[in-house]
């Protein structure tokens, strides 16, 4: 049986509207959480935003915190722009600049720097996990599929696989959509896993997506000094 990575390629994403959905309505209001979701489940959700792409279209990312450093961690081609380049990161209607600090296309990962802090966000603090998490270990992420507002998901780690020149990746089964590239996969502990950057497609005898087969690159393939550097090497900030 064949089958094909589509990778979730949010530009050339066109939803439909919802049947119903007011099209004056600009913004989606997430319900009140319950007392089922558990702590780190929490600060995953609130450290998650929307990145939007300069030509329309979004994915996701996370808001996180090293050293003074504020970034969020996406997936290349959700900010495939050159270094320096400016996207608009969103959260319960809040807008702030990133600054494109890191792109790696192999590994499908990118780093953008803000320089202003999120009020109705708050940071992750980088813990990325030290080894490629193992088959069964729970998974947590949090993203905002398609037209919808941010959803919080679980799923567990099903196995590895290699990928041409990017080599082993992370195989969840979880639920992932266009929309939720790039978001940042957690473990239990809350050390960061790895980036989502795409869901499995069969294309035989007609392409149908496999939207519970998650692709994830590990965190490890990230060294987080590089964007920071390349950040200092043009601001005089107080963590360079």
């Amino acid at each position: 049986m064949k089958y094909l990575l589509l990778l979730m390629a949010i530009l050339s994403m066109a939803p439909a509207r919802a049947a119903g959905e007011n099209s004056n309505k600009s913004t989606l209001i997430s319900e009140p959480v319950n007392s089922t979701i558990s702590k780190i489940e929490l600060k995953v959700r609130e450290a998650a935003v929307k990145v939007h792409a300069p030509g329309g279209g979004h994915g996701s990312g996370s808001y996180l915190i090293h050293k003074g450093f504020h970034f969020i961690l996406t997936a290349q081609h959700v900010a495939d722009g050159t270094l320096g380049s400016t996207y608009m990161v969103s959260k319960d209607g809040e807008f702030l600049p990133g600054i494109l600090a890191y792109s790696n296309e192999v590994d499908d990962m990118a780093v953008l720097y803000l320089p202003t802090q999120f009020a109705n966000a708050k940071p992750m603090k980088y813990k990325p996990a030290k080894n490629i998490l193992g088959i069964g270990k729970q998974i947590t992420y949090s993203g905002y599929p398609s037209t919808h507002a941010l959803m919080t998901i679980r799923g567990r780690v099903a196995g590895h696989e290699m990928k041409g020149g990017a080599g082993m990746q992370i195989i969840l089964h979880t639920y992932g959509w266009f929309g939720c590239s790039g978001s940042a996969i957690y473990n239990e502990a809350g050390e960061v896993v790895g980036v989502l950057w795409g869901v499995d497609a069969e294309y035989y005898p007609s392409i149908a997506i496999v939207e519970d087969m998650i692709w994830v690159v590990p965190i490890q393939k990230l060294n987080i000094d590089i964007p920071i550097r390349t950040i200092c090497a043009h601001n005089d900030l107080k963590f360079c």
